[in-house]
């Protein structure tokens, strides 16, 4: 889901990083709470939107380089960043989508950054005047960015399933992604992927009892396992994992300790109908 970030408004902004770990969680954001930050991932695409919402002041640039790194951490094909619900009189906050472009382009695959902003403001102004514009393309509404993303070359090395929610499923994911580890020269990772694929599907069966989405691509050297469902309820992780050998397999939360566990990095965003759980897999540890 898509997580909140209480913020606040002092006059200036600064860049304060917070250290953070998977899994990256979204709550859905709740306008009459405030300053905050709303993520929607569109998982076919692969373009997380991220919408500002606040007047830009030092707690919102703090809540917003935090959402952001959580979202690349997805790796998406595209980030979208929606600022018309942003209050920013002075185009302070152009110095923060300046990084992320070159944060996100600095990744393999690059991703993608662009920016929707009304038009006419001092931050539009001030984009223009550091020349970037070129780089760091700025639509005047949502609809015509989101129509930009869909004109990028899209994922080659990608396999996408819907699957029944029946007892078979997990095995079909398991060997979706054996044949994927194995075309994409990333046989390495079978192991972990399988193990990481039966714990996703397993849980979307269990809890949402819709049909499942699989998409399974190819990011670079890794793999990235996306599992969407139906039900916005975001899945717990339990603070203390349970006795393995005492607890049935895939029961309250233990499954998601062998995700994490097992995925280089991993979390949750909602989609308009439900939600998406997803992983990546790289042959180096988590950090």
């Amino acid at each position: 889901m898509v997580r909140r970030y209480p913020g606040s408004t002092p006059r200036r902004a600064g860049p304060i990083r917070a250290t953070i770990r998977p899994p990256y969680l979204f709550e859905r954001y709740d306008p009459g709470q405030g300053d905050g930050i709303d993520v929607g991932l569109d998982v076919e695409a692969s373009v997380v939107t991220l919408s500002v919402h606040g007047t830009w002041g030092l707690g919102l640039c703090r809540t917003t380089d935090t959402a952001i790194r959580k979202c690349l951490s997805e790796h998406p094909s595209t980030l979208l960043i929606n600022l018309h619900a942003l209050t920013d009189p002075d185009g302070s906050s152009a110095a923060m989508w300046m990084a992320t472009r070159r944060r996100a382009a600095a990744m393999n695959p690059g991703v993608r950054t662009i920016l929707c902003a009304q038009p006419g403001t001092a931050l539009v102004a001030r984009l223009h005047r550091l020349g970037i514009i070129r780089l760091l393309p700025v639509f005047d509404t949502l609809a015509a960015a989101r129509t930009a993303t869909t004109n990028r070359q899209p994922l080659t090395d990608r396999i996408e399933m819907r699957l029944e929610p029946h007892d078979r499923a997990a095995a079909t994911a398991r060997e979706a992604v054996t044949g994927a580890c194995s075309g994409w020269q990333l046989a390495h990772l079978g192991d972990r992927a399988r193990l990481i694929i039966s714990e996703l599907v397993l849980n979307a069966v269990e809890h949402a009892g819709t049909a499942v989405t699989v998409i399974l691509s190819r990011r670079g050297d890794g793999l990235h396992i996306a599992v969407r469902d139906d039900n916005p309820c975001l899945p717990q992780l339990r603070d203390d994992p349970p006795n393995l050998r005492d607890t049935p397999p895939f029961r309250r939360g233990t499954g998601l300790h062998v995700v994490h566990a097992a995925a280089t990095a991993w979390g949750a965003m909602p989609t308009t109908h439900g939600k998406v759980v997803w992983a990546t897999l790289r042959s180096w540890a988590r950090p």
